[in-house]
């Protein structure tokens, strides 16, 4: 495609539950608004089984839960186009351009919201065994672990949640976290406790995976002993944090050191008509409902941001 005089009031990009809430409500205030992702829908959100924290809905699986708000941003008027995102020139003028992989798009304001993917564990073997027994997502990939014994790396939240979904496929799980408490909630902490197929191994870091092919075992040291071992397994699944995917746009002022986007209580980031939204904003709380909320403040300021924009043009 090439460069179109076609231009939006709004393009997101990202299509995670902050970006669809941004569409829902730029579509919902009449706005010209695109949705520009690379996969399926859903983000992070929807590689997560069970999500229990997000008010009205008592649980509901995140592949339900994304494909709903898919829809309901669709309906309401939201463009989907599927595509990466490789760069983003004149961002600070009025009309702004967002090239991707399928042609470039004119905008008056841009929503970031590009989420974050899991950090690597950063150990050898890591990258080699990655889909052959190494796996960053237990909902995509815990059923082809029927019976097998497996290992979690990690303490918080996703670790402790997504350890307590492999037991429904794996024999056993072992919890390996470098510190010796747990930092997951304590209603996650307590059913993994209880939890028969897990059990943890404390003060402990994984130092190589190892494999013919396929993970075998690992590689470990106790952090405060020193000693070293191995430990058998037939696939790790790594939750050690997260990486803001805010990589095609590095260029732009608008990073702290860590990489994610800074922004003011209103989404804005230091460029004019420029929001972010969702975890890959710098923030204090990374969930579906702070990213939506996230979502709908972006959009609701760059409907103002489009108002004073064609005020100025009139």
């Amino acid at each position: 495609m090439s460069e179109t005089n076609n231009l939006y009031d709004v393009i997101i990009i990202g299509g995670g539950p902050a970006g669809m809430a941004a569409g829902l409500y730029a579509g919902r205030a009449n706005l010209k608004v695109a949705l520009i992702e690379r996969g399926m829908p859903g983000g992070q959100a929807a590689t997560t089984h069970l999500i229990e924290n997000y008010p009205g809905v008592e649980s509901v699986d995140g592949p339900s839960l994304s494909m709903t708000m898919h829809k309901q941003a669709e309906d309401f008027g939201t463009e989907m186009i599927t595509g990466d995102v490789e760069k983003i020139e004149d961002a600070e003028k009025k009309i702004k351009k967002v090239i991707t992989s399928r042609g470039t798009y004119l905008t008056k304001t841009i929503i970031l919201a590009t989420g974050a993917e899991p950090r690597k564990l950063g150990a050898p073997g890591e990258d080699e065994l990655r889909g052959r027994g190494v796996s960053y997502c237990a909902t995509c990939d815990g059923a082809f672990f029927r019976d097998k014994e497996l290992v979690v790396v990690g303490g918080g939240d996703s670790a402790v949640e997504e350890g307590i979904y492999l037991t429904r496929h794996a024999s056993k799980v072992t919890i390996i976290h470098r510190r010796d408490t747990l930092r997951a909630q304590k209603i996650l902490q307590d059913r993994a406790f209880k939890n028969e197929k897990i059990n943890f191994i404390w003060d402990t870091t994984v130092e190589a995976i190892e494999g013919d092919g396929k993970v075998q075992k690992l590689q470990i040291k106790n952090t405060k002993t020193g000693e070293t071992g191995e430990y058998p397994c037939d696939g790790v699944f790594i939750y050690v944090g997260m990486e803001p995917n805010t990589g095609f746009f590095s260029d732009l002022p608008i990073l702290n050191e860590s990489g994610y986007v800074v922004t003011n209580d209103k989404m804005q980031t230091k460029l004019p008509g420029v929001f972010a939204a969702g975890d890959g904003r710098e923030t204090v709380l990374r969930q579906v409902v702070t990213a939506t909320a996230d979502g709908a403040v972006a959009a609701f300021y760059a409907g103002h941001y489009v108002e004073l924009w064609e005020e100025d043009q009139a």
